[in-house]
């Protein structure tokens, strides 16, 4: 306690000094909890699941063609049955689900459709009604439907009267009998579940579409697991080889299934870039207490001669250390909250799964303890053994004025490390705002500006007929043309830069017949390209006669593959359906190619599209394109209007203008250039105090040698050179050797940079020269203050 209150007064002492000080270690530490926060909402925490470790994804694959997969629901039945290593193996498929009842406006959310047994395996249990009943789970049960936390209280005002009511899901009707828990989203954002095999048209066994998830039973391993499902496997491909041979079993924890290995390098390398920041961070305050410890040489050397031990100094020097980063320590969290707030504001909502939360909780709070003091000792420790390093007494009459006593030289050497930590630290913050920026700037062959988009979800009875859902996007497309500031609007089975439209196999006229090639297609209403506002390089665009005729509009890319640059009009290809050929299709015109299925870092290629009327691809959601005359998000309400006023029953939901639908594309790139560009800036800021530090602490204890100097006739160049020398050459050295660390770290970012270089000669450069412009201006004050210093009183200073 004595120590510490001697601590305490001391830093009450040298104000100036504590409060640089603590101001670089709160960024340290903040910027450090801040990361560590995202880390451990991705990483560390485990799955909110009873005992998640025994939890594993079970799917399979066909090691040849390198291909996985679910399961199919024939398979997960057999393989449930017979395995002896699993308590229970449920699966689940995602998709749409709309509610329409008396509660609200019709909406669609994101559902899925699980086995009933599914959240017995998890551990989670409703908290009002019942879970699912395996008799909920049979083909031709009556329907019931489970509503998260969420939605029941948004949608229902947390009414526990709620559960019995009917309501409609998807057109059909159905049963609430339970809500879940509150934050529970299950697998990663979902808000409503119903029950498998009631709604899973499709029971065969190549339909390998369940994410599926199985519990180990205890003391089984995941090795005897995977063993026990691979001799399932090959049983079944001997008894059905058409669907099931060359298939084998694949386990999966839960982070491999959930966590991307993207995700893991990007974490690991904002970890690393926020640790040499707290590298720099503390290379200052051990400056500064060097600094501050010179200056404290005559009371040391008093405490040594009355006795005290240089283990008693170093640990009262020590002492004051932890003193001072634990007083850090309120800053460093209050930037950590602030840091992870402004992350998750820059997080567009239900892009990241619901378990993966980031917040400055208890186990932040640990971490940031853990790092303040283990910081203390770290920049305490060099200024301590520094001072100690000999007898005190001796240390006195060192003439440590000069710039090349032992402390002067650890300065400068910590200088250096902050200047070179600093290069790495920008140079990897500006790969990632480049790629940023390129990805900003990706011309997706469209226009973006004025343009809204939307979706609704036909479903239910009063569409199942053929051609009801055609004349129902005729009528809303028709209804929203109408509308005062829309210049021109499109339905399809896609939305642009969101994706959509499907794969077809298709025959070209003039090949043989077995010769057949995959391409991409997109069904729609006319008036896609003016609303896109996009020119054709040949031909015509589709028109309202175009509805029942069999004709398209292919892009470049098709074009030129199928028909080697030819004029691509007029020729003709036909649908495979199965093994039967539908009608010949004929091409009326050619597309530029357009980035309409999103914006993929890894492959800008565009695929082979054809443009096709919608009544070739009706499906249940369909997307809304229109374009406006001034502010797109202005029509949002009148287009949501036009649809009720079609159909009252039609949820319609994801309205956003065009161009937030291209951000939100690469949103991660956005948030990965912020927090790099910010730790980037901080490490310049620090690295920038360090210079300005040891230099003007060095024109302090050169005061004598300055005073010398002008008075056997150096002139103001001369002393202005002397100090900004000083400065540039240590910030030269540490460039130098920061370049060398870079072009050896920065290789593994390559598969996160878009049209950048991990080895870009621009980012090299610009950062070199950046931090040598700092150096320059950190230089600066202390050469001003050089060339005021009176040689006659420099002359008289002992």
């Amino acid at each position: 306690m004595h120590e510490i209150r001697y601590a305490l007064r001391s830093l009450w002492h040298f104000k100036a000094v504590a409060l640089v000080a603590i101001v670089c270690l709160g960024l340290g530490i903040g910027i450090n909890t801040t990361i560590f926060s995202m880390i451990d909402g991705v990483i560390l925490k485990p799955f909110p699941y009873e005992d998640p470790t025994r939890i594993f994804v079970v799917g399979t694959q066909k090691l040849k063609e390198h291909e996985q997969s679910g399961l199919s629901l024939a398979d997960l039945r057999d393989w449930k049955t017979a395995n002896t290593s699993f308590t229970t193996i449920a699966g689940l498929t995602g998709g749409s689900l709309t509610i329409v009842d008396s509660a609200g406006e019709p909406e669609r959310y994101d559902g899925a459709r699980v086995a009933w047994d599914m959240f017995r395996l998890l551990g989670i249990h409703p908290i009002l009604g019942r879970d699912f009943l395996e008799s909920d789970d049979q083909p031709n049960a009556a329907g019931v439907v489970i509503l998260s936390h969420m939605l029941w209280t948004m949608r229902y005002r947390s009414d526990p009267q709620v559960i019995g009511r009917g309501t409609i899901v998807n057109g059909a009707p159905y049963t609430i009998v339970g809500v879940m828990p509150p934050h529970f989203a299950f697998p990663d954002n979902q808000r409503l579940w119903i029950t498998l095999q009631p709604t899973f048209y499709k029971d065969t066994r190549d339909v390998r579409r369940l994410f599926t998830f199985g519990r180990l039973r205890p003391g089984v391993s995941a090795e005897r697991a995977l063993a026990d499902l691979d001799a399932i496997a090959v049983r079944l491909a001997k008894e059905y080889p058409a669907t099931n041979q060359g298939w084998s079993a694949r386990l999966e924890t839960l982070h491999e299934a959930f966590l991307p290995r993207d995700v893991n390098l990007v974490l690991g390398l904002m970890m690393a870039g926020v640790t040499l920041v707290l590298f720099i961070a503390c290379s200052n305050v051990a400056n500064l207490l060097l600094a501050r410890a010179t200056a404290r040489r005559h009371e040391l050397a008093m405490r040594v001669a009355l006795g005290a031990s240089r283990w008693r100094i170093v640990r009262q020097l020590l002492t004051e250390s932890v003193v001072l980063a634990l007083v850090s320590l309120p800053l460093g969290l209050v930037l950590a909250a602030v840091g992870v707030t402004l992350v998750k504001a820059r997080i567009p909502p239900d892009t990241i799964p619901y378990y993966i939360d980031f917040r400055i909780d208890v186990r932040s709070f640990a971490y940031s303890l853990v790092v303040t003091v283990l910081t203390a000792v770290v920049f305490g420790l060099v200024p301590a053994l520094q001072l100690t390093r000999r007898e005190l007494q001796e240390n006195l009459k060192e003439g440590a004025r000069g710039s090349t006593s032992p402390r002067a030289m650890v300065r400068n050497a910590l200088v250096v490390s902050q200047v070179s930590l600093a290069l790495v630290a920008v140079v990897g913050a500006l790969l990632f705002v480049r790629s940023f920026r390129n990805l900003d700037t990706f011309d997706v062959g469209f226009d973006t500006t004025e343009t809204l988009t939307a979706r609704f979800f036909m479903t239910g009875e009063p569409y199942q007929a053929k051609g009801t859902k055609e004349r129902r996007v005729t009528d809303i497309v028709t209804r929203v043309q109408a509308l005062p500031g829309v210049r021109a609007a499109f339905a399809s089975n896609l939305v642009p830069i969101q994706g959509g439209g499907g794969d077809a196999l298709i025959e070209v006229e003039g090949r043989p017949p077995g010769k057949r090639e995959y391409i991409t297609l997109i069904a729609g209403t006319p008036h896609v390209f003016p609303t896109l506002g996009v020119r054709l390089r040949q031909g015509r665009d589709l028109t309202e006669s175009d509805a029942s005729r069999s004709v398209a509009i292919v892009n470049e890319t098709m074009a030129r593959q199928l028909w080697h640059g030819e004029n691509a009009t007029e020729h003709r290809f036909r649908i495979v359906d199965g093994e039967r050929p539908r009608e010949w299709i004929t091409v009326i015109g050619v597309a530029p190619d357009l980035h309409l299925f999103g914006i993929d870092p890894n492959n800008s290629q565009v695929p082979q599209t054809a443009f096709l009327p919608y009544a070739y691809g009706e499906f249940p959601s369909t997307g809304l394109t229109i374009r406006a005359s001034g502010n797109p998000a202005a029509l949002a309400p009148a287009v949501r209007a036009a649809i009720r006023a079609s159909d009252s029953n039609l949820p319609v939901f994801n309205i956003h203008t065009l161009e937030d639908v291209r951000q939100r594309e690469y949103w991660e790139f956005a948030v990965y250039g912020w927090i790099f560009g910010t730790t980037g800036a901080v490490g310049v800021l620090l690295a920038s105090i360090g210079v300005y530090g040891v230099l003007a602490y060095s024109v302090s204890q050169r005061t004598q040698e300055i005073g010398v100097r002008v008075t056997l006739g150096a002139g103001r160049k001369n002393v202005f050179g002397l100090i900004v020398g000083q400065g540039l050459r240590l910030t030269g050295i540490g460039v130098a050797i920061g370049l060398v660390l870079a072009a050896f770290g920065t290789p593994v970012t390559r598969s996160l940079l878009y049209k950048v270089s991990p080895f870009d000669p621009f980012s090299f450069i610009a950062v070199s020269i950046l931090l040598m412009l700092v150096a320059l201006l950190a230089s600066y004050v202390p050469a001003r203050r050089a060339l005021r210093v009176d040689p006659v009183v420099a002359l008289r200073q002992e």
